[in-house]
């Protein structure tokens, strides 16, 4: 049987045209034509020897295959690119000092610290985990160098939006709604200190449904916020990102609850002009959120 070597610059024309929903953002992305990028896509096939794409309504959709390619085309470009920021890395001295929200601590920060570390192994990371008020105001004052942070309605220079996320209602995993909300008493909150984004968003829109609400746990730490949570003192807002196992997302619509809005997830630089090795960490968590 021959083997067949995938095209890298095709398998990275595959992604991005899946991972923007359209083929012809994806030749924009890559500054290539359409044409060409429908060629790459033709080759693939033809090298995978099987249809990766299927019609359905107006668009194409990924078959059996398309997805299972999807997934190995991801992992090939990851260790390429890792293989190239390495080697052209290497040298790279000093440090970079990194802010992130309490989300993201577990699920992103051990993958991109040891991509990170393997690729520039002479360079020393800081990183600092904090609230979102004090990640912006290190930054500000030249102690960060790049934070991962929600957005805020205040225009911050050197931002880059990096996705949306939904706000949603976190309960325990065993919690019943019907039982937190019993007789119609308030609903029992669970937030972290004042000023928080997400505190401000859940009593806003239960000020705004006319649903009364009570404080039932206040604390500093997102950590103690899912001890509360656990332990059913109450429901919380975060997003749906590195929520803990043992809690779930509630429907808003059967524990009649008001909709929440979204939330802008952004990186922050300290400088226009950053150095390399910052940069290629802000790719790292781009690539570690996009999953």
């Amino acid at each position: 049987m021959q083997r067949v070597t995938f095209d890298l610059d095709v398998m990275r024309s595959f992604v991005t045209g899946i991972d923007l929903g359209s083929f012809a953002k994806a030749a924009d992305r890559l500054a290539r034509s359409t044409s060409a990028v429908s060629a790459q896509l033709k080759k693939l096939e033809d090298q995978a020897g099987t249809p990766l794409l299927r019609k359905s309504g107006r668009g194409m959709v990924l078959t059996e295959a398309g997805e299972t390619l999807l997934g190995y085309a991801r992992r090939l470009l990851e260790l390429n690119d890792e293989a190239a920021t390495a080697v052209r890395g290497v040298q790279l001295e000093g440090r970079v000092r990194l802010g992130m929200q309490e989300d993201f601590g577990e699920n992103v920060l051990p993958e991109v610290l040891g991509r990170f570390k393997r690729a520039h192994p002479k360079l020393r990371v800081e990183v600092h985990i904090a609230r979102n008020n004090a990640l912006l105001q290190s930054l500000q004052s030249g102690r960060l160098d790049l934070a991962l942070a929600w957005e805020t309605e205040t225009h911050t220079p050197n931002m880059e939006h990096v996705f949306t996320l939904p706000m949603c209602w976190i309960a325990a995993a065993d919690e019943s709604m019907e039982i937190l909300r019993e007789a119609n008493e308030p609903v029992p909150l669970v937030v972290l200190d004042a000023p928080c984004l997400m505190r401000s968003a859940a009593t806003n829109a239960l000020d705004r449904a006319g649903v009364p609400w009570r404080i039932a746990f206040t604390s500093a730490s997102l950590a103690g916020t899912w001890a509360a949570v656990k332990a059913g003192l109450g429901i919380s807002v975060r997003t749906p990102f590195g929520l803990p196992g043992d809690v779930r997302v509630v429907d808003s619509q059967r524990s009649h609850l008001p909709a929440l809005p979204q939330l802008g997830l952004a990186l922050y630089r300290s400088d226009a002009d950053v150095p390399p090795a910052v940069e290629q960490l802000a790719e790292l968590i781009r690539q570690s959120l996009r999953g």
